[in-house]
Parts: structure tokens; C-alpha cells; sequence
């Protein structure tokens, strides 16, 4: 069904509801399809703007990023031309990216790696749980990886009996929960330190009886408990921000040293890898590590940049693969209209600067990917029909804000207008009508000027219903715009009117 403006109707989905309540402790679960979960973006949208201490975490904590961003963002006198730089590398990936993935397994097998390739989910999933029951072990640890959250490799591995333990802060602190990250880049950003100690007390074991919300001791107790994990464990599980095809070479950017600890003490490491992830050459590195951090985290640099070509001998870890995760890319690829997608370098900037996910969060999305970049990318992986290209204001900032130019508006443009066009189809075309309709008036009333300058003082009669020159309920058809957004009220004076009384004063 689509309603009267072409966007479709609420359609109910499987697994977990909205954010939870303020002073839940417990998370929204882990769902069954961590791309598409949970009630549709409107409804969840709704619940979410109930909750009030949601809005006042989200509302400091992308504040505060902007600011930073923008501040050493203002110290490059040349970030445009690191951005086009950026855009042309990935535009470049996307043009030749069968034989950059080619040469990528060429030069890691060559340097004591294993190349593994996954078309699904599915695949990767049971790839990496065959290489772990191999070492014969039932723990891994994790660096931060959004690869990993996509396919749900956590509860694929649960299944086989193995604990895959988060070690980034914010990604421990969801796991606890039992909750889905709300953030590309700061997965608990809905949460304040109050949720935080209460989950730590309750869920970490080892955590000091007498812990308090004081960042710093809660960043102690996570430390004190994930050392542990660090020193026991024989697999480690990270994703890549970047991989090297001339190379061979992998790299991960962070700033907790976590991940630096995981990619250096196990015997063996498993890199899973969407494969967009591909750069050209080394040399290429030297604009995205300039473009991440700042459009990320608002830092001139991460303070941890790791990075590992292979295997060598009596240094890091001893065995080495890399799984190759499709997953619905090579299809993203094939759209000339949306494959700019896949140049996001998982930044998260467009994030902090939307208006509709600094209100609802993330989880209303029902997807790992959520905000702009999640709502042009969630729907080209699934292929399936989608509410998300609407949860958006069309403002523009997300562009504005992203490091490789993705035109995120443009392609929400593209997939509404597909979206219009299936449900038009699939509804005994009654939006189709109504639009034809609406259509016929508005070219019957713009073909004379006489017609077109009595229209356009029609709106004026709505003055008459509008509180604190706002309009919140119009009849029908004019509830379906007003029963989900507001209609400012029209002006006292038409341009026309304006316009020929100037003329009179002269």
C-alpha cells in the first residue's frame, strides 16, 4: 500500500521493537536479520520520540562530535580536495574492483595469508567457525567490526559453541546489554554512564562491587576485565577499514588500543572484509587517513593505526585469513544509480549531522547500518521493499559532511521514486491516480495566468484553521500530509499581490 504522497505504508518486520525504555537495562535483542529487524522506521520512529533521556543522549553526544569535527576540519585548507581525492580513488575501486580484488589475494597469499570468499552471510559465517574450531577453542576476541555485526557472526558463533568476546568499549557495553549498536562509530551512544555502571554491575562479573559512573572507572573496570581476555586468548576476529591491493597490507584505525592488542597477541587472526573496503595502492592511504579520523571521532589522527601484510615469523600472529564478504555488494555495484554506497568509509559523520537520527536513534532503523548511509544502504544489500529512503529530511548536511561526496539525498530520491513505483504497482495503482489527478488540476489551474493567480490565493483560506501560525490537521486529502508532519501558515500576501502593489507605489 502507499499512501497518498507515494510512501509506502507501514509494514510489519521481524524480530526486536524500538530503543528501550529509560532505565532499561536490557537491550532490544539480538535479531534473527541484523540488516532488516524490528517494527517499520514510522512506527519505531514514534516510540523512540517517547523517550525522552534517548533524545538527551543522542542530543549531547552528536553535538559534541560535530563541534569537534568541525574544528579540525577548519585546520586543512585543502579538505575539499581531499574529498574529491577520496571520491576518485572509490570511484576508481568500483570501476576495476574484480581485478583489485584479484591482485589483494594475490599479494596476501603471497605473503602467508589465506584468501577465503563469501558470497553470504551464511558463508561467512560458517567459514569462520570452521577456522575456530580448528584451534580448539571456545573464545575469541573481537576488534569493532561492522563486517561482523552484518552477518550476525557473533550469534553464528554462539551456535557452534564458541563466545566471541566485543573488546571496544561501546560494543562490550551493547554486548552485556543484549542490544544492537545505535551508532556506526559510537555503538552505545544511547546509553549515559548511569545505564552504563548499572549494566556493568549486572552483567560483568568481575566488576568492583563498588563501581561508580565516573568515566574513568568505568573505563577501568572494562580494561581490568578485557586484559584477561587479551591474555588467554588464541583467535582473534577484526574487520579492515582499508585494504592495500598493491600490497597486500590491511589496516585498522581505533583509539583505544584494543584492537591493537587483538591484532598482535593471538596465534591466529581472521579478517572479515566487506569488499568495497579495497584501496589501490599504499600511497592512497595518505588521504584516507587524513579524511577518516576528522570526519569520525574529530581527531587529527586515531591514536591507534594498525596495520599487517601477511604473516612474519616470530611477530603478531602466525596465521592469518582473510574472508572476503559479498553479501549483496556485487548487486549494490551493478546499480549505476546506487553504487556510490558502497564508496562509505563507515565515517559515520552524516550521522551526527541528521536531523532525524539525532531525534529517533538508531535502532529505528531496524538495521546495523542506520542514519542517511544506512537508509540508501540497508535496502540496496536486502533488496527488499523499504521504508528507510524516508527517514529522511532531504536536507542536504549529510552530504555536505561526507569525506568521499557520497550524494546521499540523490540516491534517496532514486530509491523513493522505486519505491513509489513498485507499491503504485502492486496497489491497483491508486496512488498512481490520485497523483494523475492532483497533477490535472495543478496543469489545468498553470495554464492561464488568470486561473494560476486565483489558485495561488486559495491557500490564504487556511489562515483560518492555523494556532501559533501552524497548521496540524487538514480534511481529507490534505490529513495525509498533516497526520505526519506539520504545514506552516501560508502568508497574508501572495507574491503576486506583493509584486503589483509595488508597481502601484511607483
Amino acid at each position: 500500500m502507499s499512501t497518498f504522497l507515494g510512501m509506502p505504508a507501514a509494514r510489519d518486520r521481524r524480530g526486536p521493537g524500538p530503543d528501550a525504555a529509560p532505565g532499561s537495562l536490557s537491550g532490544v535483542g539480538r535479531p534473527e536479520d541484523p540488516l532488516h529487524w524490528g517494527a517499520s522506521f514510522p512506527d519505531a520512529a514514534k516510540a523512540a520520540l517517547d523517550n525522552g533521556q534517548l533524545r538527551r543522549n543522542l542530543g549531547k553526544a552528536t553535538s559534541t562530535i560535530r563541534t569537534k569535527r568541525a574544528r579540525v576540519v577548519g585546520e586543512v585548507p585543502d579538505w575539499e580536495a581531499l574529498r574529491d581525492a577520496g571520491s576518485a580513488v572509490k570511484t576508481d575501486v568500483m570501476a576495476r574492483l574484480p581485478e583489485l580484488l584479484e591482485e589483494l589475494e594475490r599479494n596476501v597469499t603471497a605473503r602467508g595469508g589465506v584468501v577465503h570468499w563469501a558470497r553470504d552471510a551464511a558463508e561467512a559465517n560458517q567459514i569462520v567457525a570452521d577456522l575456530v574450531r580448528a584451534k580448539d577453542t571456545d573464545e575469541v576476541v573481537k576488534v569493532k567490526s561492522m563486517a561482523t555485526q552484518e552477518i550476525g557472526l557473533n550469534e553464528a558463533l554462539a551456535e557452534e559453541g564458541i563466545a566471541a568476546v566485543e573488546t571496544d568499549l561501546a560494543e562490550l557495553i551493547v554486548q552485556l546489554a543484549d542490544d544492537m549498536p545505535s551508532h556506526i562509530l559510537v555503538p552505545a551512544i544511547h546509553r549515559n554512564r548511569t545505564e552504563i555502571r548499572d549494566i556493568f554491575l549486572e552483567r560483568m562479573a568481575d566488576a568492583p562491587p563498588d563501581l561508580t559512573d565516573v568515566p574513568r572507572e568505568l573505563a577501568m573496570a572494562a580494561r581490568a576485565h578485557l586484559r584477561r581476555k587479551f591474555l588467554s586468548a588464541k583467535v582473534a576476529i577484526s574487520g579492515a577499514n582499508f585494504a592495500v591491493a598493491d600490497t597486500g597490507t590491511l589496516a585498522v584505525v581505533e583509539s583505544e588500543g584494543n584492537g591493537r592488542m587483538c591484532l598482535t597477541m593471538p596465534e591466529t587472526l581472521i579478517t572479515v572484509m566487506g569488499i568495497e573496503k579495497l584501496i589501490p595502492t599504499f600511497d592512497d592511504l595518505e588521504v584516507f587517513l587524513q579524511l577518516l579520523p576528522r570526519s569520525s571521532t574529530g581527531e587529527r589522527m586515531n591514536p591507534y593505526t594498525s596495520m599487517w601484510t601477511g604473516v612474519t615469523p616470530g611477530d603478531g600472529p602466525q596465521e592469518f585469513h582473510l574472508v572476503l564478504l559479498d553479501n549483496g555488494r556485487t548487486k549494490v555495484l551493478a546499480d549505476e544509480a546506487g553504487r556510490s554506497a558502497l564508496h562509505c568509509i563507515r565515517c559515520s559523520a552524516c550521522l551526527n549531522v541528521c536531523p532525524v537520527y539525532e531525534r529517533v536513534g538508531g535502532h529505528a532503523y531496524g538495521s546495523v547500518y542506520p542514519g542517511p548511509i544506512g537508509a540508501i544502504l540497508t535496502p540496496q544489500l536486502t533488496g527488499e521493499e523499504s521504508d528507510l529512503p524516508y527517514a529522511s529530511t532531504l536536507c542536504g548536511a549529510c552530504y555536505e559532511v561526507c569525506p568521499v561526496k557520497i550524494d546521499i539525498p540523490s540516491i534517496l530520491v532514486e530509491l523513493r521514486a522505486r519505491e513509489v513505483s513498485l507499491t503504485a504497482g502492486s496497489s491497483g495503482h491508486t496512488a498512481d491516480r490520485v497523483w494523475s489527478a492532483a497533477m490535472k488540476a495543478a496543469s489545468f489551474a498553470m495554464a492561464d495566468g488568470a486561473r494560476f493567480r486565483r489558485a495561488a490565493r486559495v491557500p490564504r483560506l487556511l489562515r483560518a484553521i492555523s494556532r501559533n501560525g501552524v497548521i496540524r490537521k487538514l480534511p481529507f486529502p490534505g490529513s495525509l500530509w498533516t497526520r505526519s508532519r506539520d504545514l506552516m501558515e501560508p502568508p497574508r500576501q501572495t507574491f503576486r499581490d506583493w509584486w503589483d502593489g509595488r508597481e502601484d507605489q511607483r
